[in-house]
């Protein structure tokens, strides 16, 4: 039952994100009510999700699989992130074409910009509020603001790649954090 349990909740995920972060409040809601793992493993699955190769809906999807119940697991969190995308690009595959400069269609991607915006902007916000402060809320952490700011500078200013930065990041997560 785990199983089916798995492949429903990330193929849900998969349905109701646009991919990359905007699936971070989604996995955490998910996860969270399974109590497959706890607030702060969500977010260092995030992290080392997004360090791996690959689309960080897959790498959360088989981190979460694997760490509940194994390889099985994590196989079937897998497929059921991957169902969502494979079948809406193969049913947009036969008429995107056909569609192209339709008015309705282009009505309805610019309905899905501010929608895809705001999920970032949750994930931001997710993210934030739980690596800023303390687990108990009763205070910030400074180690890891003073890491987010560093690694901004070296980002935006520096104009640092992002592999150099997440490894910064990483170092300074083990020196400081």
């Amino acid at each position: 039952m785990i199983y089916l349990r798995l492949f429903l909740s990330f193929m849900k995920i998969g349905f109701c994100s646009f991919g990359g972060m905007t699936m971070v409040p989604v996995i955490q809601d998910e996860v969270l009510r399974y109590g497959w793992m706890t607030p702060a493993e969500v977010m260092d699955i995030v992290a080392v999700a997004e360090m791996t190769p690959g689309s960080l809906g897959i790498n959360c999807a088989t981190f979460v699989g694997l760490r509940t119940v194994g390889v099985a697991g994590a196989v079937c969190a897998s497929l059921g992130v991957m169902v969502p995308s494979l079948t809406i690009c193969l049913v947009a595959a036969n008429f995107i074409l056909r569609l192209k400069g339709n008015k309705y269609l282009e009505s309805a991607m610019r309905g899905v910009r501010p929608v895809s915006l705001g999920m970032l902007a949750a994930a931001a916000v997710t993210l934030s509020a739980s690596t800023f402060f303390l687990e108990d809320w009763t205070g910030i952490s400074w180690n890891m603001a003073a890491i987010a700011v560093i690694t901004g500078y070296l980002l935006i200013k520096k104009q640092l790649t992002i592999p150099k930065t997440i490894l910064i990041a990483a170092v300074l997560g083990l020196l400081i954090g």
